[in-house]
């Protein structure tokens, strides 16, 4: 198993907080695919104003969340160290529960397709077994200016 810790993770990824929504990744094999975690606190700045009766962590941050642990799989290739991946689309997405305060979230994300700098990631968000978000993720990589 390949893991990496949030200080190993920011050296592959250009997300910082508070945009970085991966704690841990805890496999991972490059260019292939990525398993993540994001332990979700009450604490996340998103959840003043999402929503103060009843916080729940945004979709678009749950697949956010998904891109980056797949942007750390297909930025560990050797030809992309240095780059950035960028969205080029989302397909297929389904929300399918709700990610709240004390949440463990497990992201995984697989590369299915890739070729030159574009790819395609299935991606599956889940907590405690119970998938909250899928998609597919449409990515290029580009170079960092």
């Amino acid at each position: 198993m390949n893991s990496l810790t949030t200080k190993q993770i920011q050296e592959i990824i250009p997300h910082r907080h508070p945009f970085l929504l991966v704690d841990y990744i805890e496999d991972f094999e490059p260019g292939e695919f990525g398993i993540g975690y994001k332990c979700v606190t009450y604490r996340e700045d998103f959840f003043a104003g999402h929503f103060p009766q009843e916080p729940v962590m945004p979709g678009v941050l749950i697949i956010e969340a998904l891109a980056q642990v797949g942007a750390v799989a297909i930025l560990s290739l050797d030809e992309n160290k240095g780059k950035i991946a960028f969205f080029g689309g989302i397909n297929k997405c389904r929300f399918k529960g709700k990610v709240k305060p004390g949440d463990k979230l497990r992201l995984e994300t697989k590369i299915i397709r890739h070729k030159g700098p574009m790819g395609v990631g299935e991606a599956v968000a889940s907590v405690d077994g119970k998938v909250v978000a899928q998609a597919e993720l449409t990515f290029m990589v580009g170079a960092a200016q």
